[in-house]
């Protein structure tokens, strides 16, 4: 189970989202650089035990209204090949030396793991505690499954969107969505929708909300 070490992180994870999520297709331009905070999310098991799995949640207080971005990253000792273009940034991790830090969707192991997490092979965990599963977070697909095709979370084709982010998994197979900017509302649409990932984040009033981090399409209705 994931290991949450308590030391310092330099430059820190919001540090370099702050430079890194306005070059981002999905952000909601402000008038000034991002003011973020973290307000939720989950982490994932890497098997090997080598790559850090989170899904994060921030809120920026830059525009008019607080906007919520979910982040899905891992946390790598050693460059990734090939996904250069993902590298959110490097940072000096208090325990664990240097770590290269991706946007999730890129890499192969957590869209293993967020496959197995769909289809009941993995168990989401706490956030900020070692050993600790995390039972708000929901996974569903209706139906008896679904089946992947083999190696398809090997090289993932990313389209990164307006909307959010697309995964398709294999020619003419599902597809995965990831929602980026949430919304308390958001998820409620349900037309060619097979499962979902579902958690909560905190809202800057003190409440909380809870939407679809993930969504999974049938391959001809994905968006």
């Amino acid at each position: 189970m994931s290991i949450i070490h308590k030391t310092t992180m330099s430059p820190t994870k919001l540090e370099l989202l702050t430079p890194w999520l306005p070059q981002q297709p999905w952000y909601a331009a402000a008038r000034r650089p991002p003011e973020l905070s973290r307000v939720g999310g989950f982490r994932l098991d890497d098997p090997e035990g080598e790559v850090g799995i989170e899904f994060m949640v921030v809120r920026d207080d830059a525009g008019d209204r607080p906007a919520w971005y979910h982040v899905p990253m891992t946390y790598r000792a050693a460059p990734l090949d090939g996904a250069e273009r993902a590298l959110i940034g490097t940072t000096e991790h208090g325990v664990l030396g240097q770590r290269w830090i991706y946007d999730g969707p890129y890499d192969p192991v957590l869209v293993a793991q967020l496959i197995a997490l769909l289809q009941g092979r993995a168990e989401p965990q706490a956030q900020s505690e070692s050993h600790t599963p995390d039972p708000s977070v929901t996974a569903e697909v209706t139906g008896a499954g679904f089946d992947v095709p083999a190696g398809a979370a090997e090289a993932p084709a990313v389209a990164n969107r307006p909307d959010g982010t697309r995964l398709p998994l294999g020619d003419g197979g599902p597809a995965l969505h990831v929602t980026r900017v949430l919304r308390p509302e958001s998820g409620a649409e349900s037309t060619g929708i097979r499962g979902h990932v579902s958690a909560g984040w905190r809202l800057s009033e003190g409440g909380e909300a809870r939407g679809r981090y993930v969504v999974l399409y049938d391959g001809d209705t994905a968006p």
